[in-house]
């Protein structure tokens, strides 16, 4: 396997690509503030002309990360595009992946995925029949965007709904495949962790976000409709191994691993300085060698 180079600085690379694919959470911010370092080194890759799309596996639409990314202040001058899993997920429920009377699970600040569309979608959903939520009981599919209160709630508390689900044979669209990620100093659960749950009970979800195609796709699509060019050498940035990472080797791209993520425990005590030998024995266990690592995002 390809040894991981600990670098310091994104600058030591970003010469070598036209692009990057950045995560947001853990990478960029931690859902209440950004990282200002993670900030500067976006904005000197863009100056020395190298494109920057956020790859998120947030369910909301481009719109509302757009928003969010506004409020906690991240400046609209550290990114060039968005490709969210909300973006891709909405072009499968919009393609009747899961039926047009769909049960809804998630919070009442996610609603944006059923009305709030980029633009390269509103027509598809303007020409489709209407998607209806309904009660459980009454659904075609399940939509899961994440649970309805992420600060006390955990997969368990879903459970009878996810077993009537199951029982009912309805399939789930997962829109955000994170299991979790870190909320200030607060780690919770997102809706890949309902998705996982579903599936060990014998149900059938469909996924959108990193680590599977469909976001990548859209993602090089909108890269290519914003600099006319479907070639750019393209690195991923991220912090966590089952999405970013797996996701970025999936495509044949490569990927600088933020250490100091949610994988942090791993690798020591000091997430700012990571244990080489730790880091590599462990990247071996999980049998993918991002070709960088570096501790933050800087």
């Amino acid at each position: 396997m390809t040894q991981t180079t600990l670098i310091p600085s994104l600058a030591e690379i970003a010469g070598d690509y036209d692009a990057l694919f950045c995560d947001l959470w853990g990478c960029l911010h931690n859902g209440e503030t950004a990282f200002p370092a993670a900030v500067a080194a976006l904005q000197a890759a863009r100056a020395r002309g190298v494109t920057v799309l956020l790859l998120t596996n947030s369910p909301r639409p481009r719109d509302a990360v757009i928003a969010q990314l506004d409020r906690i202040g991240v400046p609209r001058d550290a990114w060039d595009e968005i490709a969210s899993s909300g973006d891709a997920a909405q072009f499968g429920l919009l393609t009747g992946a899961v039926g047009r009377r769909v049960f809804h699970i998630g919070a009442e600040k996610d609603m944006p995925f059923f009305t709030t569309f980029a633009a390269d979608l509103a027509d598809l959903a303007a020409s489709e029949p209407p998607i209806t939520l309904v009660p459980l009981a009454e659904a075609e599919g399940i939509v899961c965007t994440g649970l309805r209160d992420d600060m006390v709630e955990t997969p368990t508390d879903y459970r009878a709904e996810l077993l009537l689900g199951k029982t009912n044979g309805l399939k789930m669209l997962c829109a955000n495949p994170d299991i979790i990620v870190d909320w200030g100093d607060k780690r919770i659960f997102c809706a890949g962790s309902l998705a996982q749950a579903y599936e060990e009970m014998g149900g059938e979800a469909l996924y959108f976000g990193k680590p599977h195609p469909p976001i990548y796709d859209l993602a090089r699509r909108r890269l290519s409709a914003l600099t006319g060019r479907d070639d750019m050498r393209i690195l991923c940035i991220g912090d966590g191994m089952p999405t970013d990472i797996r996701g970025a080797a999936g495509e044949d791209l490569d990927a600088l691993f933020i250490t100091g993520g949610i994988h942090a425990g791993e690798f020591g005590t000091d997430p700012q300085h990571p244990d080489p030998a730790r880091l590599n024995a462990w990247l071996e266990a999980q049998q993918v060698a991002p070709r960088y690592a570096i501790p933050a995002l800087a």
